[in-house]
Parts: C-alpha cells; structure tokens; sequence
C-alpha cells in the first residue's frame, strides 16, 4: 500500500500478517480450551404418539402405563388433573405423591425401566401445565441431600382431543 503526502516522496506500508495469524490462533486456543459442554436442560425420554394405534399384546414385563389426565378449563387453564380414575385438583405435589406410592422411593428392577406415564391432555389446555406435569412425574430434588431423584424415565402423550 502506497501512502501519498503532499510535499513528500511516496512511503511503502507493509501489513505485518504473522502477528496476526499468531494472535488468531491464540484466540482459537483460548475459546476451545475454555469451552464447558453442559447437559442440556428439559432432556425428556418422550414418545409422541403415531396417528394410529398400534395393534399388539404387550410385553410381559412390562407395567400397564399410568394414565394422568388433564382437563382443561377456560382460557386454557389447568382445571383438573385424574391420576387413573382418582381427582387430585390442581396441585402438581399430589399428583408425584401418587406416582412415588405406585412406584415407591426405591425403585428396583423391573419398575422404573419399565414403568410408563401416559398423559392425556386436552387441547386447548396450556403447554406449561404439560410441563408440570412432565416434571411432576419425572423426578424430584430430594431435600435432604440435595440430589435428583427419577421417579419415571419414560412418558408418553394420548392423541389429542378436542
């Protein structure tokens, strides 16, 4: 690059490019040492359903799933949530006390792997009751020492009604 000045005679600029590509690689070297992968958050085992049913005997060891029922009321909001044929209100605690009796605290082989939540919902009911609902039956934070317990692993969701 070339530089005039008025009065002068022409100076030749250079572009130091070695620096540059030294400082690059150093910025490189310092985002990939610094990276920290992190699960990811609301990571569900969640089966959706087909659009039809599918037709077959099920598996020996595996339980009948738990069916949770959420019914919805005006504007969407939760009015009802059924654990089987049982009404539990609208509290998301009564509904894990529930799944945690059917299933118990310590789970051993054969319940939590197998155990299904299927839940049910109606349509115009609001995506973050369904998120409770997931996180009710999913697990909970134990307050003793801190630690997440999982109640059930595997949840899926009826077809929607209207």
């Amino acid at each position: 690059m070339k530089v005039r000045r008025a009065g002068r005679r022409e100076e030749k600029v250079e572009l130091m490019m070695t620096p540059m590509i030294d400082i690059v690689f150093q910025l490189l070297i310092f985002f990939i040492m610094t990276f920290k992968i992190v699960a990811p958050e609301g990571d569900f085992n969640i089966k959706m359903p087909l659009a039809a049913p599918r037709e077959g005997l099920p598996k020996d060891d595996q339980l009948p799933p738990i069916t949770v029922r959420l019914k919805a009321g005006s504007g969407g909001r939760l009015a009802d949530i059924q654990y089987g044929q049982r009404s539990l209100g609208t509290d998301f605690r009564a509904l894990r006390g529930q799944v945690r009796q059917a299933i118990g605290d310590d789970p051993g082989p054969g319940t939590l792997a197998n155990t299904e939540v299927e839940i049910d919902a109606d349509y115009d009911l609001r995506y973050e009751y369904v998120v409770e609902a997931i996180t009710a039956v999913s697990g909970y934070v134990d307050p003793e020492s801190g630690t997440i317990k999982k109640i059930v692993e595997k949840i899926k969701f009826a077809p929607p009604r209207r």
